[in-house]
């Protein structure tokens, strides 16, 4: 591998593995309403805000750090009022209890409104702020914190849309393409010092699990399995300290805990089941600490490299994806070859391909802790050189290619699942 691919690769890295407090759906939008509010250059008396479907969907069930409170109206407020743009998808950092005072008279004041944006990227937010004669406008596309436009009072301060397209083109996508060997290579070849900062992955997720072990959030999915009944009937064993761990840190944040996680491609989420499935394995079975770097690289990159087909959001749950990152580490970890970490991502996709994405809240631990628990068992069998093969379902001889197919289920076949999904989430009286 030449120089220039592996400076584009950490590059690509330093980009996607970010840390982050919240959901990032309606933390994003709180950062469109920083950046609105910041260009207005005071606090705005009326807040217009345009999103597409996914963001939408991702929005409207998940609490929001610090507030006890649920949904995009305290987000946005929060964002407008204390939010700082700079700390990008840390945004309400400096949340106290007398900003989300202000935040919640904002919310009662009804100057907020929110609808929905037909026919755009998957991941648009528009912010539109109002004060007297003054207006802003902000727009975030295609990746959470990527602002393309800013406007205010009809004088355009940025534009990165391209001309002639929609507005959710980006200014630059030339991002290198990766696939499984690239991957693959970079992971277990590279030298550690180029590559030890992926450590900072595992202690933050793992605080944030931590954390989350001292409290009781979500529906506490993580002490389920180690409370009393988990013990008696799941035991104790390497794969339930996977389970626990993991499920701890996304009971927090999906309830609105301001606990930050590192996350991945967009998702909080995504970064703590690319992380901690294989940082408790390693543990486990007392690896060295060059083992654990490499393999939490290989999880995160190979996330990394499906969610560039996948895209930011789409009716595909998030954990499918990165559950196969961890199971490539930790099939890595158990002495796998590539041609049996290779099984496993075949083993995955053979197996929970089509987890729909049915909104960020509290029930995604359960998903996350499916997706553990497949991740272990895709390993274990491609450690007995057991994969699904190519004469069953969507899985081709090649993995790349059955990567590809994958992804084209979640980018484009779903597409009318997810329309039902929000539909049926919109449309409910609660």
């Amino acid at each position: 591998m030449d120089q220039n691919t592996k400076s584009q690769i950490i590059g690509l890295i330093h980009r996607e593995v970010i840390p982050a407090i919240g959901c990032t759906e309606p933390i994003a939008v709180a950062l469109a309403a920083a950046k609105a509010a910041e260009t207005l250059g005071k606090e705005p008396e009326k807040i217009e805000v345009l999103l597409s479907a996914n963001i939408l969907k991702n929005a409207m069930g998940v609490g929001i750090p610090g507030t006890g409170m649920v949904g995009l109206p305290i987000a946005i407020a929060l964002g407008a009022l204390i939010g700082k743009s700079s700390y990008g998808l840390e945004v309400l950092r400096d949340l106290n209890e007398e900003g989300l005072k202000a935040g919640k008279m904002m919310v009662d004041r009804k100057c907020i409104h929110i609808s929905l944006k037909e026919n755009v990227d998957k991941l648009y937010i528009e912010i539109n702020c109002f004060a007297g004669n003054d207006s802003s406008k902000v727009i975030i596309c295609h990746e959470h914190t990527h602002i393309i436009y800013v406007e205010k009072n009809g004088d355009v301060l940025q534009d990165c849309r391209v001309s002639g397209s929609s507005n959710e083109d980006m200014c630059n996508d030339n991002d290198l393409r990766l696939s499984f060997s690239t991957v693959y290579e970079f992971a277990t070849e590279m030298p550690l010092d180029e590559i030890r900062f992926i450590l900072q992955t595992a202690e933050l997720n793992k605080k944030a699990a931590e954390e989350s072990i001292q409290g009781n959030y979500g529906h506490t999915v993580s002490k389920t399995v180690s409370g009393k009944y988990g013990k008696k009937y799941l035991g104790e064993s390497t794969y339930t300290h996977m389970l626990a761990v993991t499920a701890a840190a996304c009971d927090a944040r999906m309830d609105g805990a301001m606990i930050p996680v590192m996350s991945n491609s967009g998702s909080g989420n995504q970064g703590i089941a690319a992380t901690l499935p294989v940082l408790s394995f390693a543990e486990d079975i007392k690896c060295t600490e060059e083992q654990l770097i490499r393999s939490l690289m290989l999880s995160h990159l190979m996330v990394i490299y499906i969610k560039q087909s996948l895209g930011r959001l789409s009716a595909l749950c998030g954990c499918v994806v990165a559950a196969t990152g961890a199971s490539c580490g930790i099939t890595w970890l158990m002495g796998g070859s590539k041609i049996q970490i290779s099984y496993a991502i075949k083993n995955m996709i053979g197996n929970i391909t089509g987890m729909i994405c049915d909104g960020a809240k509290p029930s995604c631990a359960m998903k996350v802790s499916s997706g553990v628990s497949t991740a272990m068992l895709s390993a274990l069998m491609a450690m007995e050189n057991k994969v699904v093969t190519s004469v069953e379902g969507i899985i081709d001889d090649d993995v790349d290619k059955s990567i590809s197919n994958l992804t084209a289920i979640g980018s484009h076949g779903m597409e009318a699942t997810d329309k039902l999904v929000l539909d049926i989430m919109t449309g409910k009286s609660c």
